[in-house]
C-alpha cells in the first residue's frame, strides 16, 4: 500500500461523497480557483496525488470544509499528514516572512538559552504551582512584527496581570518552548516532537495541575496532539476564557463600564477546532458599555484570518483578510476583537497596507482595562 492510499484508509477519505461541498467552502477557493479540496481528494483515490504537489500548501487547514462534509472527512488532518509526507521527501511550502519564525522555532528545539521572560517586571508569578501559564511564542511576535505594534508581550502581561487579580499567581517558565504548532502542520514531525518533550518535561518539573492557554494554537496541540504522541501528560490543558468565564459566572469577576462598539473574529483553532464559541462572547457581553455585533459569518462559518503556520501568505492571504476586516466593518463595529496573537497580527497587517479605520484589540486587552478587581492594564 503507498503512502497516501494508507492516509486515506487512515482518515477515511474513501467516506467522500463527490458533492463539492468542500470546495465551496473553501476561503481559498474563493480566491484561487485552480484550488480544490475536493480534486485533491479525488486525485488522491485515483492513484494521481503526489506530496510533490504544491497544492497542498494553499489549505489553510482552517476546517470551514470539514464542519459541512456530509461524510465527515477530517480534510485538514487528511492535508497535514500529506505534508508530513512531503516533508519526508524534500518538499516544502513557501515560508512567510523568510522562514524567521522556522527559524526561531528550530533554534528553540535545538536547546538554545532564552531570555523571553524580560516582561514579567511588576508582576506575580512563581517557579512552582499548580497552575502554569503557558506563554507561546508571544515574546518573539513582538521582536518580528515591531512594525506593525503586534502588542503579543502588552497581551501578555495583561493575561498575568488578569490571573494576579483574580488571585492566581501561574507558574511563567523561562525553558518553555513555541508548543510545536507549526512544526506539526508543516509537516516536520521530528522538530515537533522535540519541542514536545522539552515542553512536557519544564511543566512536569513545575508541579503545575493546569496548564492555562491564551493562543488557540497552543491550547489544539497540547489538547489533541501532545497525548496522542506522548500519552497521559499528566496535567489538564485549559483554555484561559474557559477559566475567565467562569470566575464571571462565580462573581469573581466584574467589569467596569465603558462604551464600544465590537464584533468578534472566531479564530479556527479556538472555534472549529477546539470548540471554544460561547466563552468569548460571554466575557464581551458581560462588559458594561460595549455593545456587541455578529459579523454575518461567524462561529462554525467564521472565514480564517487568511493564513496558518507562517506558510504561503500570498495575495490570496491579503484577499481574505481584506474581506474578513470589510465584513467587520459593515457591522458598524469600530472594533474588531479576536483571541489569537497571530489573528491579530495577520488583521493589523492588512489593515496597515490598506488603511483601514477598524480597529483590531485583543481581546485579554478589553478584559484586563475593564476588570474591576484590581489588574491593571498596560
Amino acid at each position: 500500500m503507498t503512502a497516501i492510499a494508507q492516509l486515506i484508509d487512515a482518515t477515511k477519505t474513501y467516506y467522500c461523497l463527490d458533492c463539492g461541498v468542500c470546495t465551496g467552502s473553501c476561503p481559498v477557493a474563493r480566491v484561487f480557483s485552480d484550488f480544490s479540496p475536493r480534486q485533491i481528494i479525488e486525485r488522491s483515490l485515483y492513484g494521481l496525488e503526489e506530496p510533490s504537489d504544491g497544492t497542498i500548501w494553499s489549505c489553510l487547514t482552517c476546517a470551514q470544509c470539514s464542519v459541512r462534509c456530509p461524510a465527515n472527512i477530517d480534510f485538514p488532518e487528511f492535508v497535514r499528514l500529506m505534508r508530513d509526507e512531503a516533508h519526508q521527501m524534500g518538499f516544502d511550502g513557501v515560508p512567510a516572512h523568510n522562514g524567521m519564525l522556522q527559524t526561531i522555532t528550530s533554534i528553540q528545539a535545538a536547546g538554545a538559552t532564552q531570555k523571553r521572560n524580560f516582561w514579567l517586571e511588576g508582576l506575580k508569578t512563581a517557579e512552582k504551582g499548580d497552575l502554569f501559564y503557558f506563554v507561546g511564542c508571544r515574546p518573539y511576535f513582538d521582536v518580528v512584527f515591531r512594525d506593525i505594534n503586534a502588542g503579543s508581550i502588552k497581551s501578555a502581561r495583561n493575561i498575568v496581570s488578569t490571573l494576579n487579580a483574580v488571585g492566581e499567581v501561574p507558574v511563567v517558565s523561562n525553558d518553555e518552548r513555541c508548543c510545536g504548532h507549526d512544526a506539526l502542520w508543516n509537516g516536520d514531525e521530528e522538530k515537533f516532537k522535540k519541542l514536545a518533550s522539552k515542553n512536557i518535561e519544564v511543566i512536569r518539573a513545575s508541579g503545575a495541575k493546569k496548564v492555562v492557554f491564551s493562543c488557540p494554537e497552543g491550547y489544539l496541540t497540547f489538547k489533541r496532539y501532545y497525548p496522542r504522541y506522548f500519552g497521559d501528560l499528566g496535567f489538564e490543558p485549559v483554555h484561559l476564557l474557559d477559566l475567565l468565564e467562569e470566575k464571571v459566572s462565580q462573581g469573581i469577576i466584574s467589569f467596569k463600564e465603558s462604551k464600544a462598539h465590537v464584533t468578534y473574529h472566531d479564530p479556527c483553532r479556538l472555534g472549529r477546532l477546539a470548540g471554544i464559541f460561547d466563552a468569548p462572547r460571554a466575557l464581551i457581553k458581560a462588559m458594561p458599555g460595549v455593545e456587541f455585533t455578529e459579523m454575518p459569518r461567524s462561529r462554525e462559518n467564521a472565514v480564517c484570518c487568511g493564513t496558518s503556520g507562517w506558510m504561503n501568505c500570498s495575495s490570496c492571504s491579503k484577499q481574505i483578510q481584506l474581506e474578513r476586516l470589510k465584513e467587520a466593518s459593515t457591522t458598524g463595529a469600530d472594533t474588531l476583537v479576536t483571541a489569537c496573537p497571530k489573528c491579530q497580527i495577520h488583521f493589523r497587517c492588512t489593515k496597515s497596507a490598506f488603511d483601514l479605520g477598524i480597529e483590531i484589540v485583543d481581546l485579554y486587552d478589553m478584559v484586563a482595562e475593564r476588570i474591576k478587581t484590581g489588574a491593571t492594564a498596560v
